[in-house]
């Protein structure tokens, strides 16, 4: 699956948010050595050194394009293309950040035990997650992808999944002194006549574009603008209201 740096970034802000409420949530840490696990383009990792500018900040991203796009506005972090799963620091984080990143992955039972055990003594695990798999924009695609013509090439594409969040506080709370979880909903105000898919171009409908040829592509999005636009329904002002719910915790060891 390669991603595409410029089309992830359209919605910049809107993407950009979550992460900076999730940096609100953890106070006045001290972090002198940092991994930005998930890095993509950098946009994140930059407000990691804008907040912690002594420390020692590692963006660890499976893109190339992604980590290019981050190398070349960030020279001073340390930029690692690794498998996010497997990649091990030579050093235990004092916060180990990931925006976005961990509900591509599967295992989180095995996942996250390994993360909490990479910290140091007083380490934190911030995660950020989209949890809108629920939602008539992932459930229409997964509809799609399994109906004939699609379901041969498609079937068995993964678009992402968490688990329900009392796992993840039965997960982490044995293992931490103390865990912060919660959701919120982000009613994302998006413009333009394909906006819901400009959005999705950019993450979750990745991996099924990338099985499919330019025309093949073009009737599987025209079949699915179809389906959407019986549900999401332009406003007066050209606008497309789109919710989007996100999970987060953060886990002190």
């Amino acid at each position: 699956m390669s991603w595409n740096p410029g089309q992830y970034l359209k919605f910049a802000d809107a993407r950009l948010q979550p992460a900076l409420d999730l940096l609100a949530r953890l106070g006045s840490i001290e972090a002198r050595r940092i991994v930005d696990l998930g890095c993509g383009a950098g946009n994140v990792t930059r407000l990691l050194a804008d907040r912690w500018p002594a420390a020692e900040i590692v963006g660890v991203d499976s893109d190339a394009a992604m980590l290019a796009r981050a190398a070349s506005t960030l020279p001073s972090v340390v930029w690692h293309r690794a498998d996010v799963a497997s990649w091990r620091a030579d050093f235990s984080p004092d916060l180990l950040f990931s925006n976005a990143v961990l509900h591509w992955l599967p295992d989180h039972r095995e996942l996250l035990p390994d993360l909490v055990g990479q910290l140091g003594v007083d380490g934190v695990l911030a995660v950020q997650m989209p949890a809108n798999f629920g939602e008539p924009a992932h459930q229409i695609l997964r509809e799609l992808a399994d109906q004939r013509p699609w379901s041969d090439t498609l079937g068995d594409v993964r678009m992402g999944s968490v688990l329900p969040p009392v796992d993840y506080q039965q997960l982490l709370q044995p293992l931490c002194r103390r865990v912060d979880l919660w959701e919120t909903t982000y009613w994302q105000v998006l413009s333009g006549d394909d906006a819901i898919i400009e959005w999705m171009r950019g993450t979750t409908l990745l991996p099924f574009m990338g099985r499919l040829d330019a025309a093949t592509g073009e009737r599987f999005l025209a079949a699915y603008r179809e389906r959407l636009d019986v549900v999401y329904r332009r406003s007066r002002d050209g606008t497309t209201l789109f919710p989007f719910k996100r999970l987060f915790f953060v886990a002190r060891r």
